[in-house]
């Protein structure tokens, strides 16, 4: 075991393209989509932010020193939750960037088991690699042009 600063997140793979900022276990559903990814000629970097409080603002200032799109994904509300905490830091450093936050919609969500619950709410492997996608048409479009 090793000791984790609080307020310290981690670059768990670099990328070029665009930056999936994620927080707990939908970490594992953002790698799923990167590996998916790959075949569209995508590269995605993925940060593990660890903490939504206090957030790593070192790592976010490499995240968009780099990067003018972003995805945030979280179980948790995305109404004042972690990936507006993201959007908040964003502003008040005047970075910009389009930003994409994936996690628990603030309306009534059904029961169900939490594979088909991630997927209602779009925040898992499928769903982010979707909004990856979205984000990323124009270089899918051209590269699929140059194949």
């Amino acid at each position: 075991m090793k000791k984790i600063e609080i307020g310290t997140g981690r670059k768990l793979k670099d990328g070029k393209d665009i930056a999936i900022l994620s927080l707990g276990h939908p970490g594992n559903f953002a790698a799923a989509a990167i590996r998916d990814l790959k075949q569209d000629g995508l590269s995605p970097a993925h940060y593990d932010m660890r903490f939504a409080k206090p957030l790593d603002e070192t790592m976010l200032h490499e995240v968009f020193a780099k990067y003018d799109k972003i995805i945030t994904v979280e179980d948790g509300t995305i109404t004042g939750g972690f990936g507006s905490a993201v959007a908040e830091f964003m502003i008040a450093h005047q970075y910009s960037a389009r930003i994409k936050m994936l996690g628990i919609p603030d309306h009534y969500i059904e029961h169900g088991s939490l594979k088909e619950l991630h997927k209602e709410c779009g925040y898992d492997a499928n769903g982010i690699a979707a909004a990856v996608r979205e984000l990323m048409k124009e270089k899918i479009k051209v590269t699929q042009t140059i194949q």
